[in-house]
């Protein structure tokens, strides 16, 4: 701590090693009364330090022996209202972040990593009654403990990016919300709810049951299950599920049980319209739908123990003693055990309740059943992450009387696809509350670090899955204002590339012009020979003829398009490749480009065969005229598998089919064929001059597949029959409406 210089003991010292005046005495007791008030703020710094302690240097105490108590005051000051309108950038002081001193085993180095502040456990009364803001759960000291053993935390206020108040909100019905909304604005760091963290499972209470914690939390930031789509504030708030207990006790039989039943309904709170609904689809399809209510009398007592699902009230917890959970179907009366019941379906129905988030939805999870969600607005955990188009099936709540014909619809393959899903998913994000905890966490820490964000296929494709993962992150739609880049590969045709070049400057979309001179016994001519035009041409000349010379990646290209074309490809029009380039803004993982072949199985050599007979199946375009992302020629000249590169520049030839296995062997998609023009021959160029002329051509060409096949272990080419063609492109509409006319036809 610095002092004031007045109160400075560092200056009467430097005083009293002085000789003194003798006609000054009068100032030693100024001397001494300045060290004196110097000691005293020494002594005051110090205690401030010790009773703050527990706060900056020592991790926090989550003993519950000797728990502080904390008398708030009816007239205490109370936190504002929640803001409904915050967001990130106006509600979040991000300049709190990235302040965390790195330590030896920090895996950031540089302390990019979102640190958490927990506040020490207290228990807040009201003066008055004494009453306690909220009772402490079970779950909530988990959470608290989850935080505090996790690579988050921090002990010291002053480096913390979020903050943790240990007042347990997690269930509204618990908490007196009039003395939590003044515990929190007593807090010492509250500053308006600041990058604060609220946690909160069930919220609202009747008559109204609000999908939202209504406590005066001001900017905090709530965790909570149940949002609806207006009370969510996106990329702010976080949206977790409904915490059943019941199910951290629970052991699913071993081995599973057979799936008889299409649909299980099983939720005890559905409204009476739709269950009176479900009553009538149960008549119309008997052994499609099973429908559970409560059991009448004979099983009172353990309605009374599961009456807690009626509304949602209380987290869900094992019943007491040996109760067992017994639920009976409509309309025979046949008891299930629950959750083990929702094992036997291929859906789960998860309604909306009073309350708009149900526990349902984690047992069917849980249970391996893949959850029909029908509640309109309901925000689903982790919405932003996780794509639950991939888990859950939604279903519009005045479409329920389709439920079956809906789901009988849905193919053995994409059930199957969903239930391994939902197997992967639950076991990283939901298995446990802690799972639970520890994925908000990362969420978090993702949004306040986005350069170090994990992407859709982390969150969304488990590690254990072996999948073809694309190393594009780009956007839906590639930018148009950058353009594309040509790459014109030529040796010695000097008229075919002047023309080539003046066709390609009238693209509007064109930025530059490379010509890759492959010819080392002739200079190129010389640049004012080259016809005029108003895009910037470069040409370079090769230290050696290769093929593999048109994907080097020169520092020239500046764009993501790269267009490389042959010097000899000259009926190209301007539209065809306009539109080209629009085609591959929209696929910018892929090879974008017009002409294309295929690859076919020959039973009778047992080798795969290069076909370039006119099919509506393609697996390669080739590159003599075609769009690519300027990452592939990275990939191409640093990173071809084998010796395939060494291989074509040795042979000159197969590059362009190179070039499809990289690309195809690393997105597992296809090519994209543009417009239909068909030939591609050089009217000024004679037959002899064509690479393509040699009689052995077509049997190496289907040599190179058979020999990248072999090195890639795999055959990567997938065969697709689609075509991109301009809008309208063959429609009677006056020329005038359409954008692209100028393109080729068969």
């Amino acid at each position: 701590m610095t002092f004031p210089s007045k109160y400075s003991f560092i200056k009467p010292q430097t005083l009293l090693l002085l000789p003194a005046p003798k006609k000054q005495p009068v100032r030693y007791p100024y001397l001494v009364a300045s060290g004196v008030i110097a000691l005293m703020l020494l002594l005051i710094w110090v205690a401030g330090l010790l009773t703050d302690c527990e706060t900056v240097g020592e991790r926090l105490s989550l003993d519950l022996a000797d728990v502080p108590q904390v008398v708030l005051d009816k007239e205490a000051e109370l936190a504002r209202a929640r803001n409904r309108n915050c967001s990130y950038w106006d509600c979040f002081n991000v300049y709190r972040c990235g302040q965390r001193a790195p330590t030896l085993d920090d895996d950031d180095a540089d302390g990019e990593r979102i640190s958490i502040y927990v506040y020490p456990l207290k228990e807040y009364l009201d003066a008055d009654s004494k009453r306690p803001a909220g009772p402490l759960s079970r779950e909530f000291y988990r959470i608290v403990q989850t935080i505090v053993n996790s690579p988050y935390y921090t002990a010291n206020p002053n480096e913390a990016c979020l903050f943790l108040p240990t007042l347990d909100t997690l269930n509204q019905n618990r908490i007196d919300t009039t003395l939590v909304g003044k515990a929190l604005a007593s807090l010492p760091h509250w500053e308006n709810g600041e990058n604060h963290l609220i946690f909160n499972l069930i919220p609202g209470n009747k008559p109204d049951y609000s999908t939202v914690l209504d406590v005066n939390t001001d900017r905090a930031i709530i965790v909570g299950a149940g949002f609806d789509s207006w009370t969510f504030r996106t990329d702010f708030d976080v949206s977790v599920p409904v915490y059943s207990a019941a199910l951290e006790s629970y052991r699913w039989p071993e081995p599973p049980v057979d799936r008889t039943v299409l649909l299980v309904a099983a939720q005890l709170n559905i409204f009476p319209r739709q269950f009176r609904i479900l009553q009538e689809l149960t008549y119309d399809y008997p052994n499609d739908i099973l429908l559970l209510q409560r059991c009448p009398t004979a099983t009172a007592k353990v309605d009374e123990v599961l009456d807690i699902t009626q509304t949602g009230d209380e987290l869900r917890r094992p019943p007491a003693g040996s109760l067992q959970d017994v639920r009976c179907n409509f309309p025979h009366g046949n008891e299930h055990e629950y959750p083990a019941v929702l094992a036997t379906g291929t859906f789960c129905l998860v309604a909306r309740g009073v309350r708009l988030g149900q526990p349902i939805l984690l047992e069917a999870m849980a249970a391996g059943c893949i959850p029909v969600v029908m509640a309109d607005n309901y925000v689903l955990p982790f919405a932003d992450l996780l794509d639950w188009e991939l888990l859950a099936i939604r279903l519009h709540e005045t479409n329920l009387h389709t439920i079956v014909p809906v789901l009988r619809a849905i193919s053995v393959e994409r059930i199957a696809e969903m239930q391994a899903q939902i197997r992967s998913v639950y076991n990283r994000y939901f298995a446990t509350l802690d799972r639970i905890v520890l994925t908000v966490l990362e969420q978090l820490n993702d949004r306040i670090f986005p350069h170090r964000s994990r992407t859709y296929l982390h969150w969304n494709v488990g590690p254990e899955t072996r999948v073809t993962q694309n190393p594009l992150f780009l956007p839906l739609i590639a930018p148009k204002a950058q353009g594309f880049t040509a790459v014109i590969l030529t040796y010695d045709r000097l008229e075919s590339l002047y023309i080539l070049i003046q066709k390609l400057a009238t693209v509007p979309s064109l930025q530059k012009m490379l010509v890759v001179w492959n010819n080392q016994r002739k200079a190129p001519p010389h640049p004012s020979l080259f016809p005029k035009i108003g895009k910037p041409l470069k040409i370079i000349q090769t230290a050696a003829n290769r093929l593999s010379n048109r994907f080097y990646p020169y520092e020239e290209i500046e764009t993501e398009a790269i267009l490389t074309i042959d010097d000899d490809i000259v009926m190209l029009t301007a539209d065809e490749l306009d539109f080209g380039y629009e085609v591959w803004r929209e696929y910018p993982d892929r090879i974008v480009g017009f002409p294309s072949r295929t690859h076919v199985w020959d039973n009778a050599t047992g080798r795969w065969r290069y076909e370039s007979e006119w099919t509506n199946q393609i697996s390669m375009v080739l590159t003599g005229a075609a769009f690519h992302h300027k990452y592939w020629s990275y990939l191409y000249t640093h990173a071809m598998p084998g010796n395939i590169k060494e291989w074509v520049d040795e042979h000159m030839n197969c590059e362009d089919i190179a070039m499809n296995f990289l690309v195809s062997n690393i997105t597992n998609k296809p090519p994209i064929k543009v417009a239909p023009r068909k030939k591609f021959k050089c009217p000024e160029c004679t037959n002899n001059e064509m690479l393509s002329a040699d009689l052995n051509h077509m049997t190496e060409r289907s040599a190179c597949i058979n020999r990248f096949a072999e090195i890639y272990g795999t055959m990567p080419l997938r065969t697709v029959e689609f075509r991109a063609d301009p809008v309208l492109f063959k429609d009677n509409f006056p020329e005038k409406l359409k954008r692209f006319n100028d393109i080729g036809s068969l």
